[in-house]
């Protein structure tokens, strides 16, 4: 009866998206449609739930209406150039947050979905 023994366990490969540009235009909405009419048809549906992706409270983006300029819809934003090492300025985020705040909530969405990668394991095992 011989047995294999393992010399080297398989290591998890992790390929990033390292860029320090958002991954699509503030107008690009035609790169993921199915998000962009989810925004179009119920934007506090889908700003909650972007929201709630990015790790922040589910009805947060409801406190939006309260200000001139949105303020979570600028703090998510400003929020995510600093998690992700993206360049700009709070000033672009808040002339982006004011007039095109169903656009920036889709940015928002593409861009976390083209920074998350899932790492994924895999089990070997010898017979």
């Amino acid at each position: 009866m011989t047995t294999m023994m393992v010399v080297q366990q398989p290591q998890p490969v992790m390929v990033s998206t390292d860029s320090n540009q958002w991954s699509s235009g503030i107008c690009d909405c035609c790169d993921d449609v199915p998000q962009c009419c989810f925004a179009f048809w119920c934007f506090p549906c889908f700003a909650c739930k972007t929201a709630k992706d990015y790790g922040e409270c589910l009805c947060l983006p409801l406190l939006d209406g309260f200000g001139a300029i949105p303020p979570i819809t600028l703090a998510l934003r400003a929020s995510m150039r600093h998690r992700y090492g993206i360049t700009g300025t709070i000033c672009n985020d808040c002339v982006y947050s004011f007039f095109c705040g169903p656009c920036s909530w889709c940015q928002m969405s593409r861009e976390m979905k083209a920074r998350f990668q899932p790492i994924t394991l895999i089990n070997a095992r010898a017979k």
